[in-house]
């Protein structure tokens, strides 16, 4: 592993357990053989900044603390640095931390810091926006953009299942179309995933989903409507093969996709853009350490 010298921690501690979890990070990194100079950040509107000023003393390695939107929005200050990207998921799906194998618990995490590897991965890209896992198009951004954000800090991911199933009832699919001109593919779709990763909600879903397999992977939810997105999300969860019936395939570097009418995206949860938009891929853009084992 590279020789680590100088390291940071930025932590928003206005997740669901980042406040309560701040101290026991701090304990736990002050046993690493580098020092960590901590950041906590209680108003998110300051971690762009905070991160920013953090980058400008080009820290050997800097640990983001946070849920996948907090990690997801903060990676574009890695690219073109030699800074590598540690995660302690402190989020409610933590799925960017689950694709790569990092233990969801504090000590594990911060094991992983003291032994594990840096790996060169992939982030996505939505036209020009950098993301971390997985971005998506239907149920989940009209989830995130009316979900009461106190109900899923207090109540995390049970909090956040009961409202999925409120606004699943007043779901309609929707016209997907991929690609452009004479070879765009239309389709009725329940949900698109456009995935660097392989989990979605904290649920593996994209199994092909590599984070260095250089390409971007858009899979829609296409077969029987609310029933297949039922059946896929539940296949997922209970490692069913009936996760796959439903559901179309896309690989490419570089994908157009527009739906009709135009949606709300959201980016590792939250809702950043709309379609149309260009997704793509951005092969081998960051370092981040990851289990040896992976």
């Amino acid at each position: 592993m590279d020789k680590i010298r100088s390291a940071a921690l930025v932590v928003n501690t206005q997740s669901r357990t980042g406040q309560d979890q701040f101290e026991q990070a701090c304990a736990a990194l002050s046993g690493l053989p580098f020092d960590v100079a901590p950041h906590p950040v209680e108003d998110p509107s300051k971690l762009q900044d905070t991160v920013r000023q953090v980058m400008a003393g080009k820290p050997d390695l800097l640990i983001l603390g946070g849920g996948d939107g907090t990690i997801s929005s903060l990676v574009d200050h890695l690219v073109g640095s030699d800074t590598i990207l540690g995660v302690l998921p402190l989020g409610t799906a933590n799925s960017f931390a689950r694709t790569l194998g990092i233990p969801l618990e504090i000590e594990g995490a911060v094991e992983v810091l003291r032994t594990g590897t840096p790996r060169r991965i992939d982030l996505g890209m939505i036209d020009g926006d950098y993301f971390a896992n997985c971005a998506a198009i239907g149920i989940s951004p009209q989830i995130a953009t009316t979900i009461p954000h106190k109900l899923k800090r207090w109540f995390g991911r049970a909090g956040y299942l009961a409202w999925a199933t409120l606004q699943f009832v007043r779901f309609r699919p929707f016209e997907l179309i991929v690609g452009e001109g004479a070879d765009a593919k239309r389709l009725t779709a329940t949900e698109v995933r456009i995935s660097n990763g392989r989990f979605h909600g904290g649920v593996e879903l994209i199994e092909e989903a590599r984070l260095d397999s250089g390409e971007i992977i858009v899979q829609a939810v296409a077969r029987n409507g609310r029933r297949g997105l039922v059946r896929n999300w539940s296949g997922a969860v209970f490692g069913l093969d009936s996760r796959r019936a439903d559901t179309v395939t896309f690989h490419a570097r570089e994908l157009r996709i527009a739906t009709n009418p135009p949606l709300p995206i959201s980016i590792d949860g939250e809702v950043l853009a709309k379609t149309p938009v260009t997704a793509r891929i951005a092969a081998g853009v960051i370092r981040v350490i990851a289990p040896a084992s992976t």
